[in-house]
């Protein structure tokens, strides 16, 4: 069966010049949207004192702000049909740069919260249709170049967040880290405006307000749970049973919806497509492995290597280089080699840096610190950009916004849970790694009952039973880091498996692939002179 072939909208640009300012724009505002998913991290002691706040309320600061990009990143789709990608994405930019203001203003821990909520609503949009302005740009033989612009965007903001944010806040206040995205989000706003050519909308459309709310209950459920299960004491707490309660309800109210109605706000043909939801699998679970990691190694150099925020940012900022190598690298070959083979290779990569880091210690020189996180930065990159492009290379472009919305809700998701497990992981192995330690640490112990020991470290002294406490407490947290890294080079092996059962897009001598389902050609508008 004969198959047209996809016309990217690049025709609409009168030169190259204008064609780079829209891309350097969309990769602009989703590394904004990405970075401030852990920029905040570091700063939060700073902006506890700053807000008055407690150690618990400040956590708010970054729950607030991911619940309600996750939730507002699955109507996407329907918004970008129904009021044009162009309108959407620059109503986005605005409303997250003048949050950003408003974050970076905020007197009272109220305040932060609500602005962050703003932020979070307001700024969702960018990541997914920054992907779907990318796929419409470039034909599928360059996707692989185009997706690795788009990776280094989403890959880098995670990964460069604390280093910006900790040399942020030491130099000049925490307050810095909300204000620079200003400019920036002025000036990818200027380049929209100008530039940008799609706005195709649809004012028919209708919105499908119960499957949005069913999802919304869901995700935003979801997200308390795994955000405040740890403080609470997970399904001890009264408040983490509901909140279970009404995501699992929600997620089966959203499933029966979406399969009984006819026109829910997520097109049921987006899982039809097998190589879609397998890559939704592979976006899971580096989702999960990119922000836990992010989150359990700076709390490591910190607290345990003695390192400062400053320095914790500089050590892992060479994680983001091998990330921007592999992307470059993956952009020139990804239409010549297999892309399971490059995901494998990306994977094989990964799995050894969580097994090294399973041996770290507190006194791990840097140079092997370097090593490690530059190899997992580059396993990530190799598994992304492929994953993109196996992803939607058999979608048509209909299909797409809600696609990429799907993607990014997903990884939203999967780094929320990684966190969380790990988090709780983390201090459950702790608590129990310190009370089979202290067992030892009796009068009863020979080892500490004669000579040296029995004279300048009696354990019925309270200063030398608060020294042993903190030795154990150190020597708990290494056991505990090194589990959390195992545990999660255990669960990652499930990504050899899945990237096999999907199936290798077969591309023509055009580059589009074969198994696509047809498109008809759009017609290429008038370009004013």
């Amino acid at each position: 069966m004969a198959h047209h072939v996809e016309t990217p909208k690049r025709h609409h640009y009168k030169s190259p010049f204008e064609l780079r300012v829209v891309v350097l724009c969309a990769m602009t505002g989703v590394l904004m949207q990405a970075l401030n998913t852990t920029i905040a991290n570091v700063a939060l002691p700073y902006m506890q004192g700053g807000l008055s706040a407690s150690r618990e309320q400040v956590t708010w600061i970054l729950t607030s702000y991911i619940a309600a990009a996750a939730i507002m990143t699955a109507p996407v789709g329907w918004m970008a049909a129904r009021f044009g990608k162009k309108n959407v994405f620059i109503a986005s930019l605005v409303g997250f740069t003048l949050t950003s203001m408003m974050c970076g203003a905020a007197d009272s821990l109220t305040e932060m919260v609500i602005f962050r909520l703003l932020q979070g609503v307001l700024g969702a949009a960018m990541a997914p249709l920054s992907q779907a302005i990318m796929f419409d740009l470039y034909p599928p033989e360059e996707r692989g170049k185009a997706m690795a612009y788009f990776g280094i965007g989403v890959m880098l903001g995670p990964i460069l967040g604390p280093t910006l944010g900790g040399w942020l806040t030491d130099t000049y206040s925490w307050r810095w880290i909300f204000y620079v995205n200003v400019p920036f989000g002025i000036l990818a706003t200027i380049g929209m405006v100008a530039f940008f050519k799609d706005n195709k909308s649809d004012a028919s459309l209708n919105f499908d307000w119960s499957g949005f709310g069913f999802m919304a209950l869901s995700v935003g459920a979801l997200q308390l749970m795994l955000d405040r299960g740890t403080t609470q004491g997970w399904f001890s707490s009264t408040e983490i049973i509901i909140e279970c309660a009404l995501a699992g309800l929600g997620f089966y109210l959203f499933a029966v919806h979406m399969l009984t109605y006819a026109k829910p706000f997520l097109q049921k043909a987006v899982f039809r497509d097998r190589n879609f939801v397998l890559a939704m699998v592979l976006q899971f679970v580096v989702g999960a492995i990119l922000l836990a990691s992010t989150a359990l190694i700076p709390p490591f150099l910190q607290n345990l290597s003695g390192y400062t925020v400053t320095e914790t940012g500089l050590l892992l900022g060479p994680r983001g280089f091998g990330t921007i190598a592999a992307m470059l690298l993956v952009g020139k070959v990804s239409n010549h080699t297999d892309p399971r083979i490059l995901m494998t290779i990306g994977a094989s990569f990964m799995l050894w840096s969580l097994w090294q880091m399973s041996l770290w210690t507190p006194s791990v020189e840097s140079t092997q610190l370097y090593f490690t996180t530059i190899v997992q930065g580059f396993g990530m990159g190799l598994i992304f950009t492929p994953l993109q492009l196996v992803a939607f290379a058999t979608m048509t472009g209909k299909l797409r916004p809600d696609g990429t919305s799907l993607m990014n809700l997903i990884r939203n998701v999967g780094s929320a849970i990684g966190i969380s497990i790990t988090t709780t992981f983390l201090s459950d192995t702790m608590q129990s790694v310190h009370a089979e330690l202290t067992r030892f640490a009796t009068p009863f112990n020979r080892a500490l009952g004669v000579n040296a020991p029995s004279l300048f470290e009696n354990l019925s002294l309270p200063s030398t039973r608060a020294a042993y406490d903190a030795a154990l407490n150190i020597r708990a947290a290494i056991d505990a880091y090194a589990s959390d890294f195992r545990f999660m080079f255990y669960i990652s092996v499930i990504v050899f498996p899945v990237i096999w059962l999907i199936e290798r897009p077969a591309y023509s001598t055009s580059g589009r692939a074969a198994s696509a389902p047809a498109e008809p050609v759009e017609k290429s508008p008038t370009v004013p002179s």
